[in-house]
């Protein structure tokens, strides 16, 4: 057994990755959680509004609200999404010793799971969760794209910002899986239309009509009315962002920029230490059967990191947003596997020293962050 994981330095970075999570989850739950607590705690007491769609089921179940309820709800999505991506991984390329590399640099990658671990309590794990029950599920009729539709609404109703971070994913994943592979006729065709509108409708709603009207005396008040401990009023601090304008969110993010922008090489060599990888997904994309696949899916790369840009020059927390892109590369890989192929892909190399240095690498940086890097 020695001699075997001597021969597979891979099966040790999965262990070290393994105890690299349970380092940050400690770290991360002796932090108070001041933007996901407060989450929990907006409902629709005053009517439709952004950012209330999981306080609201909360509240169905609770009227206090205490404090570890975050890192219970975050700890168990952390798993659920493991568990779902673990299967999909599974599904898509088995758990042979070949694709033990591939399997750390998407899993042990400090984009994934352990910067959600970091995050644990953001609404980000939602979308990428949801996003890997749409690559599990078949996508054999027209129903897949109103499934796909319908998880877009849920997660704009979690958080408006969802329609630039996961529902290009969803809606590339929706393109390869079902337009490509089915009969793109133009009844199926309308109903895409439709639903794209339906969510596009939905995210003007909820971005121009979803804060709240009410003093902000009066909702803190209420907020601080389903707090298990009234007396935490620190945690209510960031109630001011159901009351923020566009404009108001685009000049803080602008008077940032010029100290947030130094953090750009530090992504920029964070993205590079997974070379390995993304030479294996060009390799992917190189070897599908259609050229027709191939444009789509170039053309479904550049939409998702057009998302992300705009996400960039709107809202500062770069590294969750990095983080998340980086997540939408990895299920579009999945989903690009999943199409039809001319020749197979031979795996990354196993036995390459450079590339096991770079997974070494990978393995041992515990997150990326939220705002700056690390």
């Amino acid at each position: 057994m020695n001699l075997r994981v001597a021969q597979n330095p891979w099966r040790v970075m999965l262990a070290v990755n393994a105890a690299v999570l349970v380092g940050v989850f400690l770290h991360k739950i002796a932090l108070p959680p001041f933007v996901p607590y407060i989450h929990l705690l907006v409902d629709y007491h005053y009517g439709f509004t952004k950012r209330a769609l999981i306080g609201a089921i909360v509240s169905v179940f609770t009227d206090k609200v205490p404090v570890w309820l975050v890192f219970a709800l975050a700890g168990a999505i952390w798993l659920v999404t493991f568990g779902l991506f673990v299967r999909l991984f599974h599904r898509t390329f088995g758990f042979r010793d070949a694709h033990w590399p591939l399997f750390v640099f998407i899993a042990g990658s400090p984009f994934f799971l352990k910067n959600f671990m970091h995050t644990l309590g953001h609404f980000d794990i939602y979308g990428c969760a949801l996003t890997i029950v749409l690559l599990l599920i078949p996508a054999r009729s027209v129903m897949y794209v109103v499934i796909a539709a319908l998880i877009s609404i849920l997660l704009i109703l979690v958080h408006h910002i969802f329609v630039l971070m996961y529902v290009p994913t969803i809606a590339g994943i929706v393109v390869l899986r079902f337009y490509l592979t089915q009969r793109a006729t133009p009844r199926n065709i309308a109903i895409g239309l439709v639903a794209l509108a339906a969510v596009g409708i939905l995210f003007l709603v909820a971005q121009f009509a979803g804060t709240v009207e009410v003093p902000y005396d009066e909702f803190i008040r209420h907020l601080q009315s389903r707090m298990a401990d009234p007396s935490r009023t620190d945690l209510l601090q960031f109630g001011y962002i159901w009351y923020q304008p566009l404009s108001k969110e685009f000049a803080d993010t602008w008077a940032r920029m010029p100290s947030n922008i130094l953090g750009v090489p530090v992504f920029a060599l964070l993205i590079w230490v997974h070379v390995p990888l993304w030479r294996y997904f060009a390799r992917l994309i190189g070897a599908l059967a259609h050229e027709l696949h191939r444009r789509i899916v170039f053309a479904a790369l550049i939409m998702i990191s057009a998302g992300y840009f705009v996400m960039f020059v709107t809202v500062f927390d770069y590294s969750r947003w990095i983080s998340n892109w980086a997540v939408c590369m990895f299920l579009m890989l999945h989903a690009v596997k999943m199409l039809p192929a001319s020749k197979d892909v031979a795996p990354i190399d196993s036995d390459d020293r450079k590339t096991t240095v770079l997974g070494w690498i990978v393995t041992l940086i515990p997150r990326v962050g939220i705002v700056r890097p690390f």
